[in-house]
């Protein structure tokens, strides 16, 4: 009888073997079918040796992120590329759900506020995404400071401009394409910079297509801690919608304001250290202006305006943030238009909807990462 048990485990490795070859190879078919489904125009598919040639075999990393290492590389006509390779060596996630996600959604999109994919990789398990190069990097460089100090500063001038560029790209993926496109991890390290800082919006590996603008249910919260909107943690909150971006760029927006200060990122119980957006708020409610420093009148409107507009946004209610196309209408008006919003939940503990409300996102907020603050 010991033959038997030798046969089925035979069997049953043969059989996993096989799973897994399926599991291999069926991620690169379904990348094709989605994007004969989304009648989309391919962006220029390259072998896995031709990546190689075109990033010199990966001799300039430009950063390492949660999906992968970025490379610079330089297409056959001479356009340079930030060349995304998904996973790492053998285990390069080429056909999950992120790469789907990013090849279809950016496939479709054409705006001067959104990255261009210009070609990808997808053989196997092996993933790759070719972006057009941005020679100035992503904006968290020039708003991430402290640890940073040999980083320049922008004019306050340009950063508004930088702003309202990031809010139209977003206005568009949520109103400008057929279908309402949720980016759900709007951070200064997916905006990139093109030479005139013109900003891109990148990075769509969580994003979710849906065909209006109302809530969607999610199997968990996307995006990174600090700028995950409250209903995505609880959805006592509401529901999960195109707000959830309205949010995340509210704290972008804050932490453009912040650049000058000094980030922590944890407040011990008792310190006299105070989170970022309830200092901005007393600032306002007291009739100040958020201070900067020597500081022109344009500037310290700039300031204000973007310190206004970013509160509007990380308001705890979905229905009491404002869309997107509203604004872009803040931000192009003038600040004495603008009224201070009420005071976020978020700095109010005991006006939390409930306890657990409340527990989980003081959970949040103690790992909140670099620049989404406290100062002294």
């Amino acid at each position: 009888f010991g033959i038997v048990p030798r046969i089925l485990d035979v069997l049953v490795l043969a059989g996993l073997l096989i799973y897994k070859l399926k599991k291999k190879y069926y991620p690169s078919d379904k990348v094709e079918k989605l994007l004969q489904k989304c009648q989309i125009l391919m962006p220029t598919r390259y072998s896995y040796p031709k990546i190689k040639i075109i990033t010199r075999h990966f001799r300039e990393k430009l950063g390492q992120g949660g999906f992968g290492a970025v490379f610079k590389g330089s297409l056959f006509d001479g356009r340079a590329v930030a060349v995304k390779l998904l996973g790492g060596g053998g285990e390069a996630k080429g056909g999950g759900q992120d790469f789907i996600n990013e090849v279809a959604t950016i496939g479709r999109i054409h705006h001067v506020n959104i990255i261009r994919l210009v070609g990808f990789c997808s053989e196997g398990s092996t993933g790759a995404l070719l972006y057009e190069f941005m020679p100035n990097g992503s904006l968290d460089k020039y708003i991430f400071l402290v640890n940073n100090p040999t980083n320049h500063l922008l004019s306050w001038e340009m950063l508004y401009k930088i702003a309202l560029g990031i809010a139209r790209g977003i206005e568009y993926l949520h109103r400008g394409c057929d279908m309402c496109i949720l980016h759900f991890d709007i951070k200064p390290h997916n905006v990139l910079l093109d030479e005139y800082f013109c900003p891109k919006i990148s990075d769509f590996g969580l994003a979710k297509l849906s065909p209006t603008q109302n809530t969607m249910t999610l199997s968990g919260y996307r995006g990174t801690i600090g700028y995950i909107a409250p209903e995505q943690v609880s959805r006592n909150f509401g529901g999960v919608s195109y707000k959830s971006d309205v949010y995340s760029f509210g704290i972008l927006l804050l932490q453009v304001v912040e650049q000058t200060r000094k980030p922590v990122v944890f407040a011990p119980a008792g310190s006299s250290q105070t989170y970022f957006p309830t200092w901005i708020y007393d600032r306002l409610s007291e009739g100040d202006n958020v201070g900067i420093g020597e500081a022109t009148e344009i500037e310290e409107e700039i300031v204000n305006k973007l310190a206004l507009v970013g509160l509007c946004c990380i308001q705890m209610m979905p229905a009491n943030r404002p869309s997107m196309s509203q604004v872009i209408e803040m931000l192009e008006g003038s600040s004495d238009t603008l009224q201070l919003p009420p005071r976020p939940f978020l700095m109010l503990a005991d006006e939390m909807p409930n306890k657990e409300c409340s527990n989980k996102l003081s959970a949040c907020q103690s790992d909140v990462e670099e620049g989404t603050f406290y100062s002294e």
